[in-house]
Formats: structure tokens, sequence, C-alpha cells
């Protein structure tokens, strides 16, 4: 699979929705480039999710370009998001090669428009700019606290659950203040004893969320990136709300929450008041960070930790050879068909900016 012989205008990494809209708008505008992808599958990290998860919980997805999308229904988004997504790669032949898993980019010369080599396990390629497109889903985040390691019950984190069966009169703590912990708490309340800790008070949504109100949540996230600070995610933005099918755990107390224990003992959790709770499982809902590790050698962090991005939310600020799509601002559906087609642009300046050598 090796093609270092060829010179690439660009190469995308990761075939998520971002990293599909990128290929789509890259290719209307005739710029050659291959869609590197990890998965064996199309489907991006809905083929990962749990069986439980509906295309009604997740409000079905936001459409890809030139396609509908999704309608809201009780298919499994396992199931339905992965079709969707093998259907778009087919229907508007895109370059997809798979599986890759990208393990490092770095610079071939010292000077700004030198070439980039994307090295993998399976090939390495030339390329004049990148597209990183390779999500959060493969880097889940759990907190460090003290005792974890006695715990003698089950850990998991969201990324490994696979649905409420499982946990059948069990008691369950589940920790975390966002969107997956809340359709957790949904599912599992009618089916076992459930507790609920944040770190900090969730903020409950009473309006209705739309269009709108989505474009200032990204606004919101943008603004931190531009400034080269650590994106948060959008759902920290927008808020909380319960759906209809979440009513049922409501009634039974699941979303009373409790302030984060003090540490964690064999058996169960200690609070801050002394008092000792027995607990089963930890359900860590704690989401999950940016998977970056491969751009290490471009230096792209400022000296706050984030990735500074340009006003279009997508070109890197430190080395406008890479634009970042799924990160910061277009980290969720919301904002993630709009991010594709920035960065297409971003690198059509690039290389408009940077013509290639004419060689003899």
């Amino acid at each position: 699979m090796e093609t270092t012989r060829t010179v690439w205008d660009a190469l995308v990494i990761g075939a998520g929705q971002a990293g599909l809209s990128a290929s789509y708008h890259l290719k209307r505008r005739g710029i050659a480039h291959l869609l590197l992808d990890a998965d064996s599958a199309p489907g991006g990290a809905w083929q990962h999710r749990w069986d439980s998860l509906t295309m009604r919980d997740v409000h079905g997805v936001a459409a890809l370009p030139d396609a509908a999308p999704l309608p809201v229904s009780e298919e499994r988004a396992n199931l339905a998001v992965p079709a969707y997504f093998a259907e778009y790669e087919a229907a508007h032949a895109l370059p997809v090669v798979r599986p890759v898993q990208v393990r490092r980019v770095r610079p071939l010369g010292d000077g700004p428009a030198s070439l980039l080599e994307v090295e993998a396990p399976q090939g390495r390629w030339r390329t004049r700019t990148v597209v990183s497109a390779t999500g959060t889903w493969t880097r889940p985040f759990i907190p460090a606290y003290p005792g974890a390691a006695t715990f003698l019950g089950e850990q998991l984190h969201t990324h490994d659950y696979r649905g409420a069966e499982a946990f059948r009169s069990r008691t369950v703590l589940v920790v975390g203040g966002g969107a997956s912990a809340i359709q957790l708490l949904g599912e599992l309340a009618p089916l076992t004893r459930t507790l609920w800790v944040t770190r900090r008070p969730p903020v409950w949504r009473s309006d209705d969320f739309n269009p709108e109100r989505g474009r200032e949540a990204v606004a919101m996230v943008a603004d931190r990136v531009r400034r080269g600070l650590p994106p948060r995610s959008v759902v920290s933005v927008t808020g909380l709300a319960l759906r209809p099918q979440e009513r049922e755990a409501e009634r039974r107390g699941a979303y009373r929450r409790r302030e984060m224990f003090a540490r964690i003992e064999p058996d169960g959790v200690r609070w801050a008041d002394g008092s000792f709770e027995t607990v089963d499982v930890i359900l860590w809902a704690t989401g999950f960070r940016p998977v970056l590790s491969h751009l290490a050698p471009l230096h792209l962090r400022s000296e706050h930790g984030g990735i500074q991005l340009d006003e279009a939310g997508t070109t890197a600020v430190r080395d406008p050879r890479v634009q970042l799509v799924g990160y910061g601002p277009s980290a969720s559906t919301i904002g993630a068909n709009r991010a594709g087609r920035a960065a297409a642009l971003g690198v059509q300046r690039w290389l408009s900016a940077h013509p290639a050598p004419v060689r003899a």
C-alpha cells in the first residue's frame, strides 16, 4: 500500500461525518486527495455505539453535503449511520483507503511549504496539505480519583457500554454531567438502582433547541479555539434537556444529582461528609479528548494547551498546511458538515498561494 512516490494535494485522515464532508468538497474542487480511515468498514465512531442507541435518541444525523438527512426512527444508530456513510462514499466515489491507522504526520523539510509525510503501519503517503478528521472516539477520558485501583466492582466508560440489561438489579453509579450521562441514566433507572454524581451542578435547558441556538453554541466553542484554548464540547454550552423516553427515569429520581465522592473504596464510594455508599458498577460518562497525537511532530499547540485555529475555524494558525475538522466547533453534528467545506476552501487557498514546483 506504500505510495511515497505520489505527492497528493491533500490527505484526509478519518472518514466520519467531518472527514466525508471534507473529501466531498475537495473532490468538487478538483483537488487530488485520499481519505485514510482507521476502521475496516464505513461508519466512523457510529459503528461502535451501543445497540440500544436509536436514531430517535440522536435526533437523526446532520445531512452530509448533497444528501438527505437520516430520518428520526427506532432503527439502531450503529447500523443506520454506517449504512448511510457507506452509501455516501459509493454515491460520490470518494477515494477512501482503509484500514489505515495513521501514527504521525511529519514535515519533510524546514520550509513552510515543504511536503508532509503521513505514516501508518500500512504505508506512507506524501502530501502538500492534511485535513485531520480523527474525532475523539478512540480517546475516552477517565479522571484519576483516589482509590480507583482498589475498586472490586466493575468500572467502564461509555466507550465500552453495550446496553442496560447487563446491569439489571445492580447499583450503578454514573459519573458525568453531559448528554450521554442523561441518556444512560434514562436507560438504566427502570432496570436497576442508579446514583448520579457530577463535579458541577448540571445546567438544564428549559427552551427548545433550535438551529439558532446551535449556531450560538458553535460560535462560543469557536471563540475558544481562535484563542488557542483547549476546546469545550458543544453540549457543555447548550445545556441539558430531558426527552420523553427519560421521564420514567426522572420519576424514579435518577436525575437527583449528588456532588462528587471523596474517594473510591473496594466496595463503593466514600462521600465528602464521611458516609459510605455501596455500589456495584461505576460508569464513567466523562467524555472524550481529541485524537491529535499524530500531529505532535508539527508542534501545533499554543502556550494555552489548545490548537489555535483561524477565523474560519479549521486552519491551524501555526501551520496552515493543516486543517482540523471534528475539533472544537466542529466536534459535533452541528458543525461538522460546515467544517468540511471550510477545510476544503482552506486547502484550496493554501495550494493557490504555494504552487507546486514544475518538474522537468
